[in-house]
C-alpha cells in the first residue's frame, strides 16, 4: 500500500493519479481495520490534498483501491468550527436532501470544471482514525465533497453524472490540455 514516503528524512507527498487511470475507474475494497499504516496513509492524503491545493481526496486517486477519504473544504461550516481535515473509512452515505447544481473540479482531472447536481444535505456514516463508529450531518459545500469524494471511491468521476455529450466533450477537453 502507498503511503508517504521518506527521502532523505523528509516526507515525500503521495502523487495524485490523473483521468484515465485504472484505479481511478473501478470499486474500491472496504479498509478491513484501522492500522498504523491506514492513518499513514490518511495522514499523507491529507498533506497531498492541502497542498494541491483541494478540499477532498479519495484514496484512489494516491493509487490505493481502498474506501478511505479526506475532506476540508476551506471556506465551509467546517472550517469555521475550528475543525481539522476529517478523515472517512469506509464512508457510506445513508441519507440525502436537496439538490444544488454547482461547479466542480477533481484534483484527477485538473482545469476542468463543470455544474453537476448534488445533494444540499446528506448524512454519512464512517469509521474514524481511532475506529470508532461516527455519523457526520453536512449540508452546503462540505456535503457536496463528502458526495464527490465516495463517488471516487465507486469509481465515479464527477462529470459522469452528466449527460453524455457533456461529458464526453469535457473528456476531450481535458485529453487536449494535457497533450494527448
Amino acid at each position: 500500500m502507498k503511503q508517504t514516503a521518506q527521502v532523505d528524512g523528509k516526507a515525500v507527498l503521495p502523487t495524485i493519479l490523473k483521468w484515465p487511470d485504472p484505479v481511478l475507474l473501478k470499486k474500491s475494497a472496504p479498509v478491513k481495520e484501522v492500522t498504523d499504516e491506514i492513518r499513514a496513509l490518511a495522514e499523507g492524503m491529507t498533506s497531498a490534498m492541502l497542498a494541491a491545493p483541494g478540499i477532498g481526496l479519495a484514496a484512489p486517486q494516491v493509487g490505493v483501491s481502498l474506501r478511505l477519504v479526506v475532506v476540508y473544504p476551506a471556506g465551509s461550516e467546517i472550517e469555521y468550527m475550528g475543525i481539522a481535515p476529517i478523515t472517512l473509512v469506509n464512508p457510506v452515505i445513508t441519507e440525502t436532501a436537496g439538490e444544488d447544481i454547482g461547479a466542480e473540479s477533481c484534483l484527477s482531472v485538473p482545469g476542468v470544471y463543470y455544474d453537476v447536481p448534488r445533494p444540499t444535505w446528506l448524512k454519512v456514516k464512517y469509521t474514524s482514525l481511532d475506529g470508532a463508529a461516527k455519523e457526520l450531518q453536512a449540508n452546503g459545500r462540505l456535503a457536496r465533497c463528502v458526495a464527490h469524494e465516495v463517488d471516487h471511491l465507486d469509481g465515479v468521476i464527477f462529470w459522469d453524472h452528466l449527460p453524455r455529450l457533456k461529458r464526453d466533450w469535457l473528456k476531450l477537453k481535458f485529453k487536449s490540455k494535457r497533450g494527448w
